[in-house]
Formats: structure tokens, sequence, C-alpha cells
């Protein structure tokens, strides 16, 4: 395996819409990197927060996914809330194994406390922007120094092609 540069990846454009805060309470923001963690962990090569799945949320949801806003600040605020229920603590403070099971249970809408129907909508449009952000094209915000593309090779296949 390779391995991939573990030092903080550059920018690669300003975003006008990259402040959290004009989105998300502290919490809310929390909560979202932890979540995004998690759905794409660093391994070999970066985390989906690392590589800017989170910033790339954040233009969309300043554009064309202004309408998912409400459905992220709820689901956020009830992720949350699940986390203190079951373990006493938010959920950016519990373990990896612990956040995986309240994902599991948000994925599957079983075993939920409070509203299964929010969480399961909620965590599959997560993991749906998630997975944009990270192998999209870094135009779009995600995909920092096109690290997913180096992952799955989609740079070196690139460079053999010439236009």
């Amino acid at each position: 395996m390779r391995m991939v540069n573990r030092e903080p990846v550059q920018q690669q454009n300003s975003l006008r819409f990259k402040d959290p805060t004009m989105f998300f309470t502290a919490d809310q923001q929390e909560t979202l990197r932890a979540a995004i963690e998690r759905i794409i962990p660093a391994d070999e090569f970066p985390s989906g927060w690392e590589a800017g799945a989170g910033d790339y949320l954040l233009r969309q949801l300043a554009g064309d996914l202004q309408q998912f806003l409400p459905t992220y600040r709820e689901g956020l605020d009830e992720l949350d809330a699940e986390a203190r229920a079951a373990f006493g603590m938010p959920f950016a403070a519990l373990t990896a194994e612990q956040q995986d099971l309240l994902l599991s249970r948000a994925d599957f809408a079983s075993g939920v406390l409070r509203n299964p129907g929010l969480l399961q909508r909620f965590f599959r449009l997560l993991v749906l922007h998630v997975a944009e952000g990270y192998y999209s094209d870094p135009g779009n915000g995600g995909n920092r120094n096109r690290v997913a593309w180096d992952m799955i090779g989609f740079a070196e296949w690139e460079r053999e092609i010439s236009y």
C-alpha cells in the first residue's frame, strides 16, 4: 500500500461559503465533522474531512443543496441527542465504535430511540454528499489535492491522456 503524506492538505480555492457558522452551531459543526470522519475514516489516505468533504458540503449547502439545510440541522441535532441518550456524551466525544453503532442505527432506522425516520433520511443524505465531496472534481470544493483520484488511480490515467 502506498502511504500519502499526512501533512495538512492545502486549500485549492478560497471558498466564499466555507464558514460553517453561517449554517451550523458549534455543536452541529463538531457532530458533522465527527460523522464525516466515520463515513470515510483515514487510512493510508486522508479521511473525508481531511480531503475536504466538509468544505464541499458547505459550499453546496450555500447553493444547489440549500433545500437540505433544515434536514442537516435537524439531523445533526438528533444524532447528538441520540448520543447523549445512549452514552451520556455528545456524538463528537464518543469512541469510534460508539459513533459507528449510532450511525448504523441511523442507516437502518433500528434501535434509534427518538426519531428513526429523520435520522435515516439525514444519514443517507450525508453519506451521499460526503461521497460526492470526496470523489468529485476538486473544483467543487472537495477532493483536496486530488487525493481520492490518486487513491483510485484516476490521476495516473488522466495524465496518460492527452487532450
